[in-house]
């Protein structure tokens, strides 16, 4: 192909490469010039343009396009017409999209003109969605490099792009109880899994539930119908000498894999019984959002089999979306004018709008314990923890309480009817937590053994699509302070009065509720007598 800058007189026949405006003519990249727009140029005063012209052994684009995506394409695939040397394939019916990964990267390495881009393979995609597009750069290709990508193509038995179309599974859903677990959750989880077996064009045929017990879930496996059988257990599978994989094996089935290195979606089980696939659901499954079960079960209604290889190789692309509150390297602070990505966070909330009435004249926040004042331990380690930002709720002596936090880097709010109660604080708090807010951990201004290492064991744990909804500090069994609670429950929080805070909350989800053991008994240290801060200071 000849490209470059061409006299007018040369021009005719050729692809004109960048569109020319001169007076009142416009004429568009791709234009193949005839002696009607060589006139209009020249009578506009436009004497060269910049143009391609075919070698006898070039193919144009939209044609090199149009025959690579014919040979690319495989099962329940379709293309559409080419245009400006492109070619856009769709899916045909709702499935599981299918690459030749190794063939693919060939193509795009053949020749710099001819590129296939796609979706990452296993795309659950619907009916109609763009999933490949074939792109040649520049005119037109050499008929040898297309005969290349073209022999490539054909070798692939099946297509470089193919569907596996899902089918009309029928479902069966066991769920397994403990006293602990409430039947409102329960109901829920039946109501998640019928619709995302229907979005893939399955029916959930019936639920049943058993008692969390090996031998009641293997008389109720027994029974089971379906193509394919779910259990929800009501404690996560930690071993394959636990409950569920245990009933599987007693009912006559077999333990195919246990885990995966997908996130959310780690404690998934894959097992079979009777020809029939079993999956021991992971925690975050009662939730709709994507984890790696859907994956597997997409796999499944495709009619593809899934291998204890296939799971262990789901780990490149397996962290489906960053745990905002798990520890990261780039989960910092900014600096001064940088403006770090919005994604949701743990925001610290420190109550320090008492009156400290049992502590006489004296505002015990302001006390000092080894060599400043209380309140600054507590909100100290907030700063340093992983939660961001961090909201201290002033009331009582508001000027020096904020004078003692000083230039911390933390929003301060006040609280003027804090004589109305703890209630009306934490009022306070929660309506200036920022939009991106995933959970408020709220802390005591009068704590302050609280270390940031304690305050992120707990964000480490706060995984609310796991059900670890509310964390909660315990020391040999006893429950403390600070606690984080998913932003889920701020309507909840918001109506509580008087002066109580948000712990009942904690009964009343217990379902949602983990507990994380601390190495020292920091969260139980609250300082609200003269004698308790002395001892203290001892």
């Amino acid at each position: 192909m000849k490209f470059g800058v061409m006299p007018l007189n040369e021009a005719e026949g050729a692809f004109l490469a960048h569109s020319v405006r001169a007076d009142d003519v416009v004429l568009k990249k791709g234009r193949v010039l005839d002696s009607g727009d060589i006139d209009r140029l020249r009578q506009a005063g436009v004497s060269s343009v910049t143009a391609a012209r075919l070698a006898p052994d070039d193919v144009a684009e939209d044609d090199a396009a149009a025959r690579i995506a014919a040979a690319a394409m495989g099962d329940d695939i379709e293309a559409r017409a080419p245009f400006t040397g492109r070619v856009n394939l769709f899916s045909a019916k709702p499935g599981l999209l299918l690459l030749d990964h190794d063939k693919i990267d060939a193509l795009n390495r053949i020749d710099e003109a001819i590129t296939i881009a796609t979706l990452p393979p296993f795309s659950d995609v619907h009916q109609g969605q763009m999933v490949a597009t074939i792109k040649i750069i520049p005119f037109a290709v050499g008929k040898a490099e297309l005969d290349r990508v073209l022999g490539l193509a054909d070798d692939a038995e099946q297509g470089l792009v193919r569907l596996a179309p899902y089918r009309a599974l029928e479902v069966q859903l066991i769920q397994t109880r403990l006293a602990s677990v409430k039947s409102s959750v329960l109901d829920k989880t039946v109501g998640v899994t019928a619709s995302r077996v229907s979005a893939l064009g399955g029916r959930l045929i019936g639920e049943s539930r058993a008692a969390h017990e090996v031998e009641a879930l293997a008389e109720r496996l027994k029974s089971a119908n379906g193509d394919i059988i779910l259990i929800a257990g009501a404690s996560a599978i930690t071993d394959r000498r636990d409950v569920l994989p245990a009933a599987i094996e007693a009912a006559g089935g077999e333990i195919i894999h246990l885990g995966m290195p997908v996130d959310p979606g780690n404690l998934l089980l894959l097992a079979s019984l009777n020809g029939r696939s079993v999956l021991g659901l992971p925690g975050c499954a009662r939730s709709p959002k994507p984890n790696g079960f859907d994956w597997v079960l997409q796999r499944l209604f495709a009619d593809l089999e899934v291998t204890d290889q296939d799971i262990m190789g789901m780990g490149v692309g397996g962290l489906l979306n960053e745990i905002e509150s798990r520890p990261q390297p780039r989960n910092r602070r900014p600096s001064a004018g940088e403006k770090m990505p919005d994604r949701k966070t743990v925001t610290g909330l420190v109550l320090a709008a008492g009156r400290s009435t049992r502590m006489g004249r004296d505002n015990k926040l302001l006390a000092e314990i080894d060599s400043k004042p209380m309140l600054l331990h507590a909100v100290d380690a907030m700063i340093a923890s992983r939660a961001d930002p961090v909201i201290v709720v002033t009331g009582h002596e508001a000027d020096a309480v904020k004078a003692a936090i000083d230039d911390r880097s933390v929003q301060v709010v006040h609280n003027p009817d804090y004589a109305d109660g703890l209630s009306t604080s934490l009022a306070a708090g929660l309506e200036a937590l920022p939009e991106n807010a995933a959970g408020v951990l709220i802390g005591l201004g009068d704590m302050p053994r609280i270390q940031s290492a304690d305050i992120d064991r707990l964000i480490a744990a706060f995984n609310p699509a796991e059900g670890r909804a509310i964390c909660v500090p315990t020391v040999a069994g006893k429950r403390g302070n600070p606690v984080l609670f998913a932003t889920e429950f701020l309507p909840e929080m918001r109506d509580v009065e008087g002066d109580v805070g948000a712990r009942h909350l904690i009964g009343a989800h217990h379902d949602r509720v983990c507990e994380v053991e601390m190495d020292d008994d920091a969260a139980l240290i609250d300082v609200d007598t003269k004698d308790a801060l002395a001892a203290l200071r001892r």
